[in-house]
């Protein structure tokens, strides 16, 4: 079948978190099981972008109420993803650094689902499945069944995939006329608190809808910012399937950004010599437990919590113990984080940013990763850390209540159950306790490498769920 991924993210054109890890990788799975895959992002002014080549395929204007945006369609030239990728070129709204963050984002991800349309249309050939990805997507659905210059793809099949149900794309009805022309009676499918609430349209109107954890799919009953009462009214038609992570990108045996390659055959040498390094970097004594953490700081992923959790922690573990902090986002608590520098020099540090060949070292050279979110739908850090042989300390939440089983319970993993300095602190306490102990320390750290997160299965749960909504149309 011919699949299409319309996404904000892809790794490696556009990153800003999970979502662009999984858009880079579930395709590539579903082309080798045999399907022919498209996926569809914005171009914006990225590494990627301009380090590839592209080749114009298709060119037109979005109208956007009284605004014209010349586009164009791209495709990168040698398929090196595995799948083909396209980028919708509107320069005026897409050539900049960053994905998100503007103020005219609801225009640029309307004009963005438009274009993706009208390409589509004039490609006349209709895909069988269209696989939309969060809110910037969620209009798709709601346009193919009732715009009516759309008319020829009202029978393809959709698909929405909720990779964070808080983040939802709302803006006022004042800008309806930014829609191509529809029958006025469906309005009611956009409306949603009286005002137009993408992630909703798309859930409403989709043929099925998936969250990227069985977990999260129940957590999002009861919160959902908003949106619990449309996702219990929808449950017939969701399913909640685990994301698996590119296990040929995630490889500690061949991967090209750690300082020493390893497997579960022979980890100790491997991950002292990548600790080694790192701790270098950031002058940390390899020989004392590292905990670490990696991804954005905000209140969401619990990274409000890190600076006290670690000056406590630190504190209570006086030279005992290095902790490492990789991430951005909220200045205030980049701020604290840096702050610690001083107070404990030796025993932490931070860098304040993404870096991706560091945070591959961070995953391979430490001893545990530390995920205390308030907020996870699936989490793949816990998993990129167990493949390396760190240790996940995780809240019981989403994806994280999945994946990862306390050791107490001859699990793979560290939990607890509160978001809250207390709980990150007693966690450490006992990931110390463990890491002295070092034979059940190792046996522990082997579970985690021996599980299977690899995208095959999940792939494949994807497909049958597309063969489903397809034969219920021909039944």
């Amino acid at each position: 079948m011919e699949i299409f991924h319309i996404s904000a993210e892809c790794y490696p054109m556009a990153k800003v978190g999970g979502l662009a890890d999984v858009v880079g990788a579930l395709p590539k799975y579903q082309e080798n099981a045999g399907h022919d895959v498209r996926v569809v992002v914005p171009a914006y002014d990225t590494k990627f972008r301009n380090e590839n080549n592209f080749d114009c395929v298709h060119w037109g204007t979005v109208k956007l109420g009284n605004f014209n945006f010349p586009f164009s369609v791209l495709k990168e030239s040698t398929d090196k993803l595995g799948y083909e990728l396209y980028l919708i070129e509107i320069n005026e709204l897409f050539n900049r650094p960053n994905v998100y963050g503007y103020e005219d984002d609801i225009e640029r991800f309307l004009s963005f689902q438009i274009a993706v349309l009208d390409w589509i249309i004039a490609r006349n050939k209709i895909p069988n499945i269209i696989n939309c990805h969060d809110h910037h997507t969620g209009l798709i659905p709601f346009l193919l069944q009732f715009a009516y210059k759309y008319g020829t793809l009202k029978d393809v099949k959709t698909v929405i995939t909720i990779h964070n149900g808080l983040y939802q794309g709302w803006f006022g009805f004042d800008k309806l006329y930014y829609l191509p022309e529809f029958d006025l009676k469906h309005v009611g499918f956009l409306e949603w608190s009286n005002s137009i609430n993408s992630l909703a349209v798309g859930v409403k109107c989709a043929n099925t809808v998936t969250t990227v954890s069985p977990s999260y799919l129940n957590e999002i009953n009861y919160n959902a910012n908003g949106l619990e009462s449309l996702f219990q009214s929808v449950r017939n038609k969701s399913k909640g399937i685990l994301n698996g992570i590119d296990i040929e990108v995630w490889n500690p045996i061949k991967d090209q950004m750690i300082a020493e390659n390893y497997s579960i055959e022979n980890f100790e040498i491997g991950k002292q010599k990548n600790k080694e390094k790192l701790c270098d970097q950031f002058d940390l004594d390899p020989s004392k437990p590292l905990f670490s953490f990696i991804g954005r700081l905000f209140e969401e992923k619990g990274g409000d919590l890190l600076p006290q959790a670690s000056a406590l922690a630190l504190s209570e573990h006086f030279e005992e113990i290095n902790i490492l902090i990789l991430g951005s986002g909220n200045a205030e608590i980049e701020s604290q984080l840096t702050q610690l520098r001083n107070d404990y020099k030796g025993n932490y540090n931070v860098f304040i940013g993404y870096n991706e060949e560091l945070a591959h070292l961070i995953y391979a050279g430490s001893d545990y990763i530390l995920m205390p979110s308030r907020v996870e739908p699936c989490g793949l850090n816990q998993m990129y850390a167990m493949r390396y042989g760190t240790i996940p300390i995780v809240r019981r939440t989403g994806g994280l209540r999945d994946t990862v089983i306390d050791f107490g319970d001859e699990g793979n993993g560290i939990c607890h159950d509160q978001a809250s300095v207390g709980d990150i602190c007693y966690s450490i306490n006992r990931a110390v306790k463990l890491y002295d102990d070092k034979i059940n320390f190792k046996t522990v750290l082997r579970r985690g490498m021996a599980a299977d997160h690899s995208w095959e299965s999940v792939c494949q749960e994807y497909i049958e769920i597309y063969n489903l909504i397809i034969q219920q149309n021909e039944i």
